[in-house]
């Protein structure tokens, strides 16, 4: 779900571009441009009196032009889109949900390797969900023209604000580092039927734990390769993960990628103000394992697009954490995106 964290950014630019494209006046048009990559959108386009020469600027895309995508905003894809090395940004959604239900909660977790941990019958079916992911691009033009190397962090946590008995106790807490090498795809290359565009191919190695002692330490590692297409106002990426193999007294949970599936396909809308994305994961040899994911956000405030945002999240299937691997329930959260840029 990387996109979702920053669409709200990025598709204003975009939709922004389309509305310039569909002036007549060349004089407006430029004018237009300028207000949006220039960064200066205030400044008023030229008086109607001035005639200067100006050259239209074409749509069609080729090796030498930048047409405008959302796609290419977040990842940097275009020499126009670069930000440097360092520079902190966010990945996956940013968000807290105070209010967050599951139908069945997995009070005793455990796996083939694992003992049953200690039940705990306080434990409540609403509790907070809070996720927090950053990520930084850490080096440039890597191996192959306009590719970029990031590195990014994401931490997820279900949090029993509600069960007082318990001091509110964090129940379980995700952390996954990541190393992400993002190839832009060329325009000439990555024009494909029915107006899709193949914009990047993305390789990774991602390390994602619970930080947990027996009997309730989860982790796995794993290398993915991915691609990203995009089509008017709709993203879509397609990723394949592969397991790293681990000893099998190191191993806590081996049956993880056949519950939680081996891949994913996630797909991105940004209609207008608000943002919609869904999320499958599967391993299609089992089409009752795996999960869906719905989460759809809106400006809290209509005037900051970009600012605070409302939140909805609904989930249904195998791992929403490492702890539910082998779990299923049905979950929907409320509440707020934290922060996006």
């Amino acid at each position: 779900m990387a996109l979702l964290a920053l669409l709200p950014n990025a598709a204003m630019a975009a939709g922004d571009a389309r509305a310039c494209a569909a002036e007549t006046d060349n004089d407006q048009r430029l004018g237009c441009y300028d207000r949006i990559f220039a960064g200066d959108r205030g400044t008023p386009p030229r008086p109607p009196g001035k005639t200067e020469s100006v050259t239209p600027l074409p749509l069609e895309a080729n090796d030498n032009e930048h047409v405008p995508s959302v796609m290419s905003k977040l990842w940097e894809l275009g020499p126009e889109d670069k930000r440097g090395r360092f520079v902190v940004r966010t990945y996956l959604p940013n968000f807290l949900l105070p209010v967050h239900y599951t139908t069945s909660i997995n009070r005793s977790p455990s796996s083939p390797t694992q003992a049953p941990g200690k039940a705990n019958p306080n434990y409540r079916n609403i509790e907070a969900k809070l996720q927090i992911s950053l990520r930084a691009k850490i080096a440039e033009d890597l191996f192959l023209p306009g590719a970029d190397l990031w590195f990014a962090y994401t931490q997820r946590s279900l949090w029993q604000i509600w069960d007082r008995t318990d001091s509110s106790p964090f129940r379980s807490t995700d952390y996954q580092p990541e190393a992400i090498y993002v190839i832009p795809v060329p325009p000439s290359i990555g024009e494909l039927p029915f107006g899709w565009n193949l914009r990047l191919l993305q390789v990774g190695m991602a390390h994602q734990s619970n930080g947990q002692s027996d009997p309730l330490s989860r982790s796995w590692n794993r290398i993915y390769a991915g691609i990203g297409l995009e089509h008017g106002d709709v993203g879509l990426h397609l990723r394949l993960n592969k397991r790293l193999p681990e000893t099998k007294n190191n191993d806590q949970n081996p049956d993880l990628t056949s519950q939680i599936g081996r891949g994913e396909i996630a797909m991105n809308w940004y209609p207008g103000p608000s943002t919609l994305a869904l999320s499958w994961r599967t391993s299609l040899s089992s089409l009752s394992r795996g999960s869906l994911q719905f989460d759809l956000t809106h400006p809290v405030f209509a005037d900051k697009p970009t600012g605070l945002r409302w939140y909805a999240q609904l989930f249904t299937g195998y791992g929403e954490t490492l702890l539910d691997y082998n779990h299923r329930q049905t979950r929907i959260g409320l509440g707020l995106s934290l922060f996006q840029f």
